[in-house]
């Protein structure tokens, strides 16, 4: 039987990206769970057969044989709708910022709200698949990565892990997203009259997601420095990483460092030296795209990391996760 899949929240940007991934998706069918009264029906298309809908409810997640539930909803509804859905036997990948963190204190500290759920955040496992693979075909709770890290950590620990960074000089992370990363319900910072011919930084030293960096990368708070900006775009994020290298010649030598650690990952572009990544490139993709640059006399070292935000940082990386978890090839519904 083709499993059922189901998402809450599938009007925000991450949950739009969702369904319409999966409806290319060959081996689900999914349905929408209906969680706030004005979810609404969404724009009806003329001879097209609308997702099914349930109210958001343990008991319709447990009646329709769901299998797994997409939480595309703000951290404290996570909190509050992942036991109960991982109690009606779906399991469940959340792309909030509610699991990825691996203490309450952590959470708290950088989200600036006490966390419900202590005992599932220590049980969820982290959903970057290129470095966390094993952990998640048997997890019942799946922490998604928030957009930022997964670029950043794409870039960054393989040169970490290969030793190839004078850690005492730190890492430094020019990032620039998209509005749609900061979804979808209205705001001032995010309105067009704000937004438009505009480019400003934001949360600088104290921005959520730097925790997500530390933890995957193994840096320390004192080694990384980031700063997010807002492009006046609707998605995309474009990473600028800068560093201080040792022990490699040229960029062939950083490219390779990359080369031998994504050999095989499907979803990973390299490109060759002096050539770098653009949103363009990216965009509607689960790509993350990777440039290097070094200057050999130097040691300064650049790397361009660019994914979508909606879809590797996202809903892309979401399904790739329930690939993985319900045991189909990673790639299904996304190349």
């Amino acid at each position: 039987m083709t499993p059922k899949v189901a998402i809450v929240g599938y009007r925000g940007y991450s949950g739009v990206e969702l369904v319409r991934l999966l409806e290319r998706h060959s081996r689900v069918e999914h349905v929408l769970l209906d969680h706030r009264e004005d979810s609404g029906a969404g724009p009806a298309i003329r001879h097209q057969k609308p997702p099914h809908r349930l109210p958001c409810s343990p008991e319709a997640v447990k009646a329709e044989g769901i299998a797994l539930v997409f939480l595309a909803t703000p951290p404290e509804v996570s909190m509050e709708l992942a036991p109960a859905m991982l109690g009606a036997g779906a399991r469940v990948v959340d792309l909030s910022g509610a699991f990825r963190l691996r203490t309450p204190e952590n959470y708290a500290a950088w989200y600036k709200e006490p966390h419900t759920q202590p005992a599932l955040l220590a049980e969820a496992a982290y959903g970057l698949p290129e470095f966390c693979r094993e952990s998640i075909p048997p997890a019942r709770l799946v922490a998604n990565p928030g957009c930022y890290p997964t670029a950043a950590n794409l870039a960054i620990r393989p040169i970490v892990e290969a030793g190839v960074v004078d850690r005492a000089a730190g890492i430094v992370c020019d990032a620039k997203s998209g509005v749609s990363g900061a979804g979808r319900k209205p705001s001032l910072k995010t309105s067009f009259c704000e937004v438009a011919d505009n480019f400003n930084a934001y949360s600088i030293l104290r921005h959520r997601h730097v925790p997500e960096v530390l933890q995957v990368s193994g840096l320390a708070e004192c080694e990384f420095s980031f700063t997010a900006h807002l492009l006046p775009l609707d998605r995309g994020i474009l990473e600028t990483v800068y560093f201080r290298a040792k022990g490699l010649a040229g960029a062939e030598d950083l490219l390779a460092v990359y080369e031998r650690r994504y050999a095989g990952e499907p979803f990973l572009r390299l490109y060759n030296p002096g050539h770098f990544p653009n949103l363009r490139s990216v965009a509607r993709t689960n790509f993350c795209d990777i440039g290097v640059a070094l200057d050999s006399k130097t040691g300064r070292a650049v790397v361009v990391s660019a994914i979508d935000n909606l879809v590797k940082g996202a809903a892309g990386q979401a399904i790739q996760n329930m690939n993985l978890m319900l045991g189909f090839p990673e790639t299904e519904g996304l190349l």
